[in-house]
C-alpha cells in the first residue's frame, strides 16, 4: 500500500540516483533496433551560472522531448556542456582575489591568473548542472563538454586558422562597444540600454573666416517664420567631450536652411583658439531636419551612427579616449596633432588608419582627465566663451540652452559602467559571407523556426549583418593563434614553432615574434557547439550518429548571437544545418506579466519552488504554460495547483489499491466488456495520440493539458466515481475483476504518458504498483512509449453523454444555490430514442451523482423550471418549492450590477488612450485580463439569471 503522501524531498534525489546508476541517461539508452537517432545539444550555461526560471523552462522542455523519444526507442543523446563565459568568469575570479586580499591579476601575471581561473572552475564552476539534476534533467552527463576543454580548443583553433586562410577572418580597426572597466570590446548582447536623466547641450560651430549666411526658418506650409544672419551652425549633443574628435557636421540634402553653407568649413569651439580645428559641412541622409537644429556633428570614432556616416563620406575617425575611457594622454602635443588634422580636412583625402590613430586631438589641458570630468570642463569653457546657443530664462536673461531630458545610455551588463563606442584594432569574421548559406537554409525550409514568426527576426538580422568582432581583450578564453612580426605582419599558426617557420619564410631569417594578447569572443567557441561537442574535427562515431541534431530549444534573445552563428559555422564546416528545428520558447514573467528582475524584487527562484512543491509540480507548470508565442505569467499558486494534481493521482492510486485493483498479465484493454471500462480505455487511446502529436509538434502546453484533463477529470473523478458501485460491491464477479484489472492497467498507462513531464512521482508509482502482479521489466524511464489498438465501440459516446448530463445538472444546482442535500425531479424534453435508452440504463447513477429523486421523459418543459440543453434534449429541473425564485432573481441582479460596475472601471481605463500609450505593457495586459475575467463572470451570472427568468 502506498504511503499517505508523496514525499518529493526524499524520493526525488533517490530516484535520480537510481536512474543515473542504471545508465538511463547515456546516449543510446533504451534504443530499439532499426530506430533513428534523436539528439539535442544543451544551450551551454555559463560556468558561473545558477539556475533561473529561463533555464528551468528551457531544460524542462528539452527533457520532456528527450524522455519521450527515449521511450519511443530512438537512439537518444542529450549533449550537455558549459561555456567558459570569458568576462563573467574573469570578473568572478578577480572579485575573489580582491575579497581575499590577494594580488590582482596584473600583479600575478597572465599564466598564474589563468591557472587560478582553472582552479576556481574545478572547485566552484558548474553548480548549475547539479541544479539541473534537481529539476530532473536527463542529459548524458558522462559526455559533458566545456568550451575550453582540449577537444573543443582543437576545434576552435582549426576553425580560426581555416577561416583566416580563406580570407573570412581579418584584423582591422572598427567601432566596437568598449567596456572601460574590463578594458575590452563586448558584444551587443552584453550591453544594457537604460533610460537615465541626461542633458542636451546646444553649441555654435563658427563658420571659417567669419563667413555669414541667411538662415531662414519656415513652418510646415512653407511660410517664413523668421530670418537672420548667422556666422555659425548650431548642433546639439549629449556628449560634449566627443566634440574634440568631430570630423564633420552633417545636414540632410533636403534641408534648405543650410544649403548656402554645404561644403564650407566650420570651427569646433573647443581648445586653444590659435589651434581650433576646421571641419567640413556635408550632406548625408542620416540627419533628421525636424530634430533639434537639423545639423549633426559627426564623431566617427565614438558613435555607431556617426561611424557609418564617416565611412560613407571619407571622414577621418579620431579616437579620443584610452582603454579606461579617460581622455588620451599619448602622442604629440595638441598643436601638432591639430595641424595634421587641419591638413587632412583641407585635402579631403583619407590617410591610413594607423596615421589617423596616432593623431591625439585632445587639447593638452584635458589630457588624462576622466571623460565625465572632461565633459564638465569643456561645457564650462564653451559657455564662458559665449559659443553656446542661448535661451531666455524666466526673467528674460540669456542663459546657455541646455535641455534636461531622458536619454538612453548603454551600460555593461556585468561591469555596470557606461559603455563607450570605441575605434580599436580587433579581429573580425566576414559574417556577411558566412550568413549566405545560413539564410538559404531557413528560406528554403531546411531549418524551421517554431513559432514561425521568429524567422522574420532571423532574416532581419542576417540580411543586414555587420562584420563580427571576435576578439576580446581578456586573459580567460581561447587565445587567438596569431603572432606579429617586427613590422606587425601577421602569422596565424597552430603554435610558436609553426609561426616561427612562417616568419622565417617571410623575412628570410629568424625574427622575434609577439603573440597576440587577445582571446576569442565566447560566442566563437559556442558557435561550433553542435559539431565540436561530438568530436569534430575528428571523424568520431558520435559525429556520424548524432549530427545533424534534431531541435534546438532556446530563448529569442540569442537568435542573433548564438543561433545565427551556429547556423553559419555549421553550414561552412559541416555543409549541413546544425538542426532541422529551432524551438523558441517564451519569456517567464511574474504573475502580473512584468519581466523578472532583482531590482523589482519579483524574481522567482526555481529551486525554491522545487523545495516547496517538488520538481514535478514545477515541470508540469512550465510545460502546461508553454504555449507557442505566449509569455508565461508565473504565479506560485499555479505550481501549488499542479502539485495538487500529483496528489490527486497519488490518492487515486491509493483508492484503487484499497479496492483490490491489481495488474494482471492476461488483461487485454481491447476485450473489456463493461461500458465504463470500454469508455476509459477508448479515452486513454485518444489522449495518448493527442499527447504524442502535441510533443512532436512542440505544443507542450497541449500535451500537458490533455494529460491533466484525462488524469484529473476522466480517470480520477469520473471513472473512479462511476466504477465505485462495481468495485465496492460485495463478493466477486466478472465485472468487478475486469474493472479492478482495468483501473490498475490505466494507471500504468498514465504513468507512462505522464512520465516525460512528471518523472519522479510516476517512477515512484510505477515501482510501488509493481510490487504486486506481474514483475516489472525495470525502471519506468526505460519503458516503451505506449501505443494502442483499441476500437471505439460507442461506449465512449455513451459515458461522455452521462458525464455531460450529470455535469449540466450539477451546474444548475450550483448556479441556483440549491443545497446539496436537496433532491430534485428531472424532466427531459425532446429526447431521442438513444437518449431515452441511456436514461433508463443509467437511471441509478444519475440519481446518485446528480442528487435526483425522479427522472421522466416529458413532452413540454414544466412551468417554473431551470433548463439546459444536453445534446439534442432539453433538461428541465422544476424549481417550485425548491428555491424562492424572486429572491434568487434579486440576488443575481444585484451581483450582475456589481460586476458591471467593476467591468466599467476597467473599460474606462482601457478606453483612455493616454493610459494605454504610457502605462507599462504588463500593466495594460493585466487590466485587459481583469476585464476579460469580469466579462466572463458577467456571462455566467447572466446565464443563471436567464434560467430564473425562464422559470418565473
Amino acid at each position: 500500500m502506498l504511503e499517505k503522501t508523496f514525499d518529493a524531498a526524499t524520493v526525488e534525489p533517490r530516484l535520480y540516483d537510481e536512474w543515473e546508476k542504471a545508465g538511463a541517461f547515456k546516449a543510446g539508452a533504451g534504443k530499439k533496433d532499426g530506430q533513428d537517432s534523436f539528439s539535442i545539444v544543451i544551450p551551454p550555461p555559463n560556468v558561473t551560472g545558477s539556475l533561473h526560471m529561463g533555464h528551468a523552462l528551457n531544460n524542462t522542455l528539452q527533457d520532456v522531448m528527450i524522455r519521450y523519444h527515449r521511450m519511443k526507442g530512438l537512439d537518444v543523446l542529450w549533449q550537455p556542456g558549459m561555456d567558459h563565459a570569458g568576462i563573467a568568469t574573469q570578473m568572478v575570479v578577480e572579485r575573489q582575489l580582491a575579497a581575499n586580499n590577494e594580488p590582482d591579476r596584473r600583479s600575478m601575471g597572465r599564466d598564474a591568473f589563468v591557472d587560478r581561473v582553472w582552479q576556481w572552475k574545478g572547485e566552484s564552476g558548474g553548480t548549475i548542472f547539479n541544479q539541473l539534476r534537481r529539476l530532473g534533467a536527463t542529459a548524458d552527463w558522462s559526455r559533458e563538454r566545456f568550451t575550453m576543454d582540449e577537444g573543443l580548443s582543437k576545434a576552435v583553433q582549426k576553425v580560426f586558422i581555416q577561416l583566416y586562410n580563406e580570407g573570412l577572418i581579418y584584423r582591422g580597426k572598427r567601432l566596437v562597444n568598449w567596456d572601460p572597466k574590463f578594458e575590452t570590446a563586448i558584444s551587443d548582447l552584453e550591453v544594457e540600454n537604460k533610460e537615465v536623466d541626461g542633458h542636451m547641450w546646444h553649441f555654435k560651430y563658427p563658420l571659417a573666416g567669419g563667413e555669414t549666411y541667411t538662415y531662414v526658418e519656415k513652418d510646415e506650409d512653407g511660410n517664413i517664420l523668421f530670418t537672420e544672419e548667422r556666422d555659425y551652425i548650431s548642433i546639439a549633443t549629449t556628449r560634449p567631450e566627443t566634440m574634440l574628435g568631430d570630423g564633420a557636421v552633417a545636414v540632410h540634402p533636403s534641408d534648405e536652411r543650410y544649403a548656402p553653407i554645404v561644403g564650407k568649413l566650420c570651427e569646433i569651439p573647443v581648445g586653444p583658439k590659435e589651434h581650433r580645428r576646421l571641419i567640413p559641412i556635408i550632406c548625408d541622409e542620416y540627419p533628421d531636419p525636424d530634430f533639434g537644429s537639423g545639423a549633426v556633428k559627426i564623431t566617427g570614432a565614438h558613435d555607431f551612427n556617426d561611424y557609418q556616416v564617416a565611412r560613407r563620406n571619407m571622414i577621418p575617425c579620431y579616437r579620443l579616449m584610452d582603454v579606461q575611457a579617460g581622455m588620451r594622454a599619448d602622442g604629440a602635443p595638441y598643436a601638432e596633432c591639430a595641424a595634421k588634422a587641419l591638413e587632412i580636412a583641407k585635402t579631403g583625402e583619407l590617410p591610413g588608419e594607423r596615421e589617423v590613430d596616432e593623431i591625439n586631438l585632445v587639447p593638452d589641458e584635458y589630457r588624462g582627465l576622466d571623460r565625465f570630468e572632461a565633459r564638465k570642463q569643456i561645457v564650462d569653457a564653451i559657455n564662458a566663451e559665449g559659443l553656446c546657443v542661448f535661451a531666455k530664462d524666466e526673467e528674460g536673461n540669456d542663459v546657455p540652452f541646455v535641455e534636461n531630458k531622458k536619454i538612453m545610455q548603454p551600460f555593461g551588463d556585468r561591469s555596470g559602467v557606461v559603455i563607450e563606442p570605441m575605434l580599436t584594432d580587433q579581429w573580425f569574421a566576414d559574417a556577411k559571407t558566412l550568413a549566405g548559406p545560413a539564410i538559404d537554409s531557413v528560406r528554403e525550409g531546411r531549418t524551421k523556426f517554431v513559432p514561425q514568426n521568429w524567422e522574420k527576426t532571423y532574416f532581419e538580422w542576417m540580411e543586414n549583418i555587420e562584420p563580427w568582432c571576435i576578439s576580446r581583450q581578456l586573459w580567460w578564453g581561447h587565445r587567438i593563434p596569431a603572432w606579429f612580426g617586427p613590422d606587425d605582419h601577421i602569422f596565424v599558426a597552430h603554435d610558436d614553432a609553426e609561426a616561427a617557420e612562417q616568419a622565417k619564410a617571410h623575412y628570410g631569417k629568424d625574427v622575434d615574434l609577439k603573440r597576440d594578447e587577445d582571446v576569442l569572443d565566447t560566442w566563437f567557441s559556442s558557435a561550433l557547439w553542435p559539431f565540436s561537442t561530438l568530436g569534430w574535427p575528428d571523424k568520431t562515431p558520435e559525429l556520424e550518429r548524432y549530427y545533424q541534431t534534431d531541435v534546438l530549444v532556446t530563448g529569442f534573445d540569442i537568435i542573433f548571437f548564438w543561433v545565427a552563428r551556429m547556423m553559419m559555422m555549421s553550414m561552412h564546416f559541416m555543409k549541413e544545418e546544425p538542426f532541422h528545428t529551432v524551438y523558441v520558447h517564451a519569456l517567464v514573467r511574474d504573475e502580473h506579466g512584468a519581466k523578472m528582475s532583482k531590482s523589482k524584487g519579483n524574481v522567482i527562484d526555481p529551486l525554491d519552488l522545487v523545495d516547496e512543491y517538488g520538481a514535478d509540480a514545477v515541470r508540469f507548470t512550465l510545460t502546461a504554460m508553454a504555449a507557442q508565442g505566449r509569455d508565461i505569467k508565473l504565479a506560485t499558486s499555479r505550481v501549488a495547483g499542479y502539485r495538487n494534481f500529483g496528489t490527486k493521482l497519488w490518492n487515486a492510486t491509493r483508492f484503487t489499491q484499497m479496492n483490490g485493483c491489481e495488474r494482471t498479465a492476461e488483461f487485454d484493454p481491447s476485450t473489456v466488456k463493461e461500458t465504463v471500462n470500454q469508455w476509459i480505455v477508448t479515452e486513454l487511446a485518444k489522449a495518448a495520440k493527442d499527447v504524442s502529436d502535441a510533443i512532436e509538434a512542440y505544443r507542450f502546453n497541449d500535451a500537458a493539458n490533455t494529460l491533466y484533463r484525462f488524469v484529473w477529470n476522466l480517470y480520477c473523478d469520473w471513472y473512479i466515481e462511476l466504477s465505485k458501485p462495481v468495485l465496492q460491491a460485495e463478493g466477486e464477479s466478472a465485472a468487478k475483476s475486469e474493472t479492478q484489472a482495468c483501473a490498475a492497467w490505466v494507471l500504468d498507462q498514465i504513468c507512462l504518458l505522464l512520465h516525460p513531464i512528471m518523472p519522479f512521482i510516476t517512477e515512484e508509482l510505477w515501482a510501488e504498483t509493481g510490487k504486486t502482479g506481474p514483475a516489472r521489466k525495470g525502471l519506468l524511464i526505460l519503458e516503451d512509449w505506449p501505443s494502442y489498438d483499441i476500437k471505439d465501440t460507442g461506449a465512449a459516446d455513451d459515458i461522455n453523454w452521462l458525464v455531460d448530463m450529470i455535469t449540466a445538472i450539477r451546474s444548475i444546482r450550483s448556479e441556483m444555490n440549491i443545497k446539496p442535500s436537496t433532491q430534485l425531479k428531472l424532466e427531459v424534453v425532446g429526447a431521442s430514442d438513444e437518449t431515452k435508452a441511456r436514461l433508463a440504463a443509467h437511471d441509478a447513477i444519475i440519481k446518485r451523482l446528480a442528487r435526483v429523486e425522479d427522472i421522466k421523459v416529458s413532452e413540454a418543459v414544466p412551468q417554473g423550471s431551470a433548463q439546459v440543453v444536453v445534446h439534442e434534449a432539453t433538461v428541465a429541473l422544476p424549481l417550485a418549492g425548491i428555491i424562492d425564485l424572486d429572491a434568487e432573481k434579486a440576488r443575481l441582479e444585484k451581483d450582475l450590477d456589481k460586476i458591471a460596475k467593476v467591468a466599467e472601471k476597467f473599460e474606462k481605463k482601457l478606453g483612455n488612450e493616454k493610459f494605454v500609450a504610457n502605462a507599462p505593457a504588463e500593466i495594460v495586459e493585466e487590466q485587459k485580463a481583469k476585464l476579460a475575467e469580469q466579462n466572463e463572470l458577467k456571462a455566467k451570472v447572466q446565464e443563471a439569471l436567464d434560467r430564473i427568468l425562464a422559470a418565473l
